[in-house]
Order: structure tokens, then sequence, then C-alpha cells
């Protein structure tokens, strides 16, 4: 009987704990925690969201409005081509056609991929064996039109592997490479180095040099750049939570634009999912872009001639034709009547009907 009461007041206390339990749970102060805890939790997502949701609105607002009348190809474009026209792969016929494509455009300059760049800055002659025949073919279909030599390579500043500007030999050797690809009759060298970062002063040091060399021989010194800072400081925020910070500031441009006789904005690859917003993004870069570049520099706006889905371009938002809107907005808001200033079409071998038609009727009719 003893262990019977014993079994009983137990299960007793057992039931009671579980009551107590029950009626913390129901008690009106255990729910007003719970709806506190998720009050706290929406606010700060909303402080995370935030400043998107003003950036993104700010965005499209920035592609509204109607382009100032004349904003439209001054002849100054340029257009990347891909490494089939030095390697024989292209001949004279695909010239011949190139020509007709090119013919009643703006388009000025041709970025003829010749590289890459090996990882100590050399580059060997084959990897440009028919440059010469290109450029002897353009100059008989395209007078006026200049052939530069675009080089590039992957920098070690987010890796192990790749070319190191801080290396004084590896700067040497780019020059030397330089040197000898002007010999081969390009009108200029066209750079394309990445990820590079804002500020690095290797870079602007290998500038100077190049266009000393480059002015020595009446040729151009032009390079890509990467997009500038669309908030404050955005590069280092970006930089520092993903390990790659993707944008220059603009003081950093504007060093880099002083130094050069062109500078080719690569404002693609933005991840904006819209059209407008997308636009509006290149309409900021424009105008951020005119803010610095001296008017004795060629600044060019990229435009994406191809076509690609994937986190950070999208295909259905990063058009032609509201990359060009975007241009003639900012344009028209902070330097209408620049004669230095063109779009280069980024690439070639990516392009279609559509991309030509939407460049030909916006911007070069």
């Amino acid at each position: 009987m003893r262990d019977s009461g014993e079994a009983a007041e137990a299960a007793s206390r057992d039931s009671a704990g579980e009551a107590e339990a029950e009626a913390e749970a129901g008690r009106p102060g255990g729910g007003r925690r719970r709806r506190r805890v998720l009050r706290w939790a929406l606010g700060g997502l909303v402080l995370l969201l935030l400043p998107l949701l003003t950036a993104e609105t700010a965005l499209r607002l920035n592609y509204t409005g109607d382009p100032a009348p004349g904003t439209r190809t001054r002849h100054q474009d340029a257009l990347w081509l891909g490494h089939a026209w030095v390697d024989g792969r292209k001949g004279d016929k695909d010239v011949e056609a190139l020509a007709r494509r090119l013919r009643g455009t703006g388009i000025r300059d041709l970025y003829v991929h010749s590289g890459p760049l090996e990882h100590d800055g050399t580059l060997p002659g084959s990897a440009y064996p028919k440059a010469r025949r290109l450029i002897a073919a353009v100059h008989r279909e395209l007078p006026g039109v200049r052939v530069q030599a675009w080089l590039g390579d992957k920098l070690a500043s987010e890796g192990p592997d790749g070319l190191r500007l801080e290396r004084p030999a590896t700067r040497a050797a780019i020059l030397a490479s330089t040197r000898r690809i002007l010999a081969t009759g390009f009108a200029g060298a066209h750079f394309d180095l990445e990820p590079l970062h804002s500020g690095d002063r290797d870079y602007l040091s290998l500038l100077d040099d190049l266009r000393t060399l480059t002015r020595a021989r009446h040729a151009l010194l032009s390079v890509a750049a990467h997009q500038i800072d669309p908030l404050p400081a955005f590069h280092s925020f970006w930089g520092a939570t993903t390990g790659h910070p993707k944008w220059w500031s603009q003081a950093y441009f504007g060093q880099v634009a002083r130094r050069v006789d062109q500078i080719a904005v690569m404002s693609y690859d933005t991840t904006q999912p819209l059209q407008s917003l997308y636009g509006g993004y290149v309409a900021q870069q424009t105008s951020l872009a005119l803010e610095v570049t001296p008017d004795t520099t060629d600044l060019l706006m990229g435009l994406p001639f191809y076509h690609e889905n994937r986190f950070g371009h999208w295909a259905h938002a990063e058009t032609v034709p509201a990359a060009v809107r975007g241009v003639r907005l900012g344009l028209s808001r902070t330097d209408a009547d620049r004669a230095r200033f063109g779009v280069a079409l980024y690439v070639d071998f990516a392009a279609t009907e559509a991309d030509w038609r939407a460049y030909r009727e916006d911007w070069a009719g």
C-alpha cells in the first residue's frame, strides 16, 4: 500500500508540473514575449532591407524622364572583338561582312582580343599570328577605324594564381609585351585586368609607364574600367562581406581616367533584376563617370551585347535598349554636349540582330 501511495503522489506531482507548464505557455505574458521577439526580428529585417529598397527606388526614379535632344552617337564608339580575328579563324571575307555591319554607325575603335598575357606579363607572338593581316584588311574596308590590341589577364588579387602587379619584373614584362604588339601595327593597347581593387597603386604606376610608351609611339592607351560605387564606400562594404570589392571609388576612377586616352566602363553584370532598374543604374554610372573623367579622355559606357542568366547578370533585364536609354539620361543630366563620349559594345561573337538593331536605332541612328 505504501508503494502504491508513493506512486500516486509522484504521478500527482508530474500532472501538476505539466499543468503549470501549460498554464505558463498560455499566460498573457508568454504571448507578449513571443510577439516581442517576432517584432524585433521583423524590425531587424526591415533595417537590413530598407537601404536596398531605397537604393532600388532611386534607380527606378533615375530611369524616368526624357533624354535631351542630340544625346546620340558622337562617332566615338567601340566594339570588343574576340580572338578569332587574329588567330586565323577569321579572314578577309569576315572583315568585309564586319565592314558592312559597321558602316553608318558610330564605331571608331575595335578592341581585338590579342592575349591573354601570361601571369608573368609576357605575351608570345604566337597569340596573335594574323594581326597584321587583320589590321590591313580593316584599313582597307573601314578607313578611319582604329584597331587596338585587347590585352588582359586574371590578377592574383583574390587568390594565389594570376598576374601580380606589385612585382616590378611583371610590370616591366607588360611594357615589353606592349612595345612588341604595337610594332605589329596596332593603333593602341586596350587593357582589361581583373579583379582590380579600388586604390591599387601598382596599377596606376603601370599606367604611368604605359602612357609614356604609347605617347612616344603615337599610339592610344585604353582601359576597361570597373563600375563606380553606387553608394559611398560601397566597395569597402562589399569587399568586407564577400571578399570581392567589385566597384571602384569615384576618386580612384578619376585617377585612372586621367592617365589614359580612353576608359570604357564595364557597365553590365550589375545584379539588377528589371530593365528599369538596370537602366537607372547605367544612368547613375554614366553621371558618376562623367563627373571625374577629364575632357581630354574618351569616356565610353559598355553595352551588353551578350545573353546569359546567372547571378549578377539577367538577360531579360540587362538589355541594349535599357542600357542606351540609361546612357542618354545620364549624359543629358550631367554633360549633354560632351564630345569625347561614346558606347562600347561587348562582345561581337555573342551579339544578336536585335542587339545591333537597338544600337543603330536608339543610339547610332
